[in-house]
């Protein structure tokens, strides 16, 4: 059996779908469970992961925890002690490439994520572990530039060459669920990204290729950007997080490319273009 921590997020959720596609048992966690819409044959439970002793009565027969550091909050080494008490043998901690950054250049931490306490848990909770340090999610493309162009052909953002190497969630579940099923990556900090650097200009010129309509991106000043964000309702700290992060790696390459996807599931990882391609839906008006 393993538990999933996060199962019904973007990541989880996806991570739960490969787990099940492989045949194994899967033991889903959430707060909301009559809201799940998992697979069928997913045992989906009630529980709130940064309150581990309502996640302890659901970790009976559990042999692998999958770790979500934005709903494990600061109590990822409670919830993996219990685990190991009743007989889990590995975890695998979703983590961020950027884990390392100063705290005021790591804006997802003030949206819940505590990747380094979920890295550093996994690591002494003397389970086999391997910690996913992830680069930026393809996804964030959606969030970010979904509703100009939707609206329109100019996409309005800071800084034009600012580069990402985004992952495609879909590689990262797959990581997750080799690790998970496997021993094959235990004792290993991946770094996963996606097969190529991209500016957010040529970010946009890949979406407008995918949805059959010429985009152009126009760099404004984070000045200007940090206030509309803030004004669409962003937490203020979360947007000055952002824009410093910005700033401080405008001028080189924020995480470099690694073969880590491919090292793992033997295939290259797909391209931004692939992933475009693939949700070029919710990019059209």
């Amino acid at each position: 059996m393993i538990l999933v921590t996060g199962a019904t997020g973007a990541v989880g959720r996806l991570v739960v779908e490969r787990l099940v596609g492989a045949g194994a048992r899967v033991r889903a966690v959430t707060r909301t469970p009559e809201q799940g819409g998992l697979p069928a044959g997913v045992e989906v439970v009630e529980g709130d992961p940064s309150r581990p002793h309502t996640v302890a009565p659901h970790l009976g027969g559990v042999e692998a925890v999958f770790l979500h550091a934005r709903t494990i909050g600061t109590a990822a080494d409670r919830l993996l002690a219990l685990a190991a008490e009743r007989g889990a043998r590995r975890v695998v901690a979703l983590s961020a490439m950027n884990i390392d950054d100063p705290l005021d250049l790591q804006p997802s931490r003030l949206r819940g994520d505590r990747n380094k306490e979920a890295e550093e848990a996994a690591v002494a909770s003397g389970l086999d572990w391997t910690s996913l340090r992830a680069s930026a999610f393809a996804s964030n493309a959606l969030q970010a530039w979904g509703g100009q162009i939707r609206a329109g052909d100019v996409v309005r953002y800071v800084y034009a060459a600012f580069q990402e190497s985004p992952i495609d969630e879909r590689d990262l579940a797959e990581v997750a669920a080799r690790a998970l099923l496997t021993g094959e990556v235990a004792g290993r900090r991946l770094e996963l990204t996606g097969p190529g650097s991209l500016s957010h200009e040529e970010m946009v010129a890949v979406i407008g290729a995918a949805i059959g309509r010429p985009l152009r991106f126009e760099e404004v000043p984070p000045e200007a950007i940090a206030r509309h964000l803030a004004g669409n309702g962003l937490p203020e700290p979360f947007v000055r997080a952002l824009m410093d992060r910005y700033t401080r790696y405008a001028g080189q390459q924020q995480h470099p490319v690694t073969g880590d996807v491919e090292k793992v599931l033997g295939r290259p990882a797909r391209t931004f273009a692939e992933w475009a391609a693939d949700h070029a839906a919710a990019f059209r008006r």
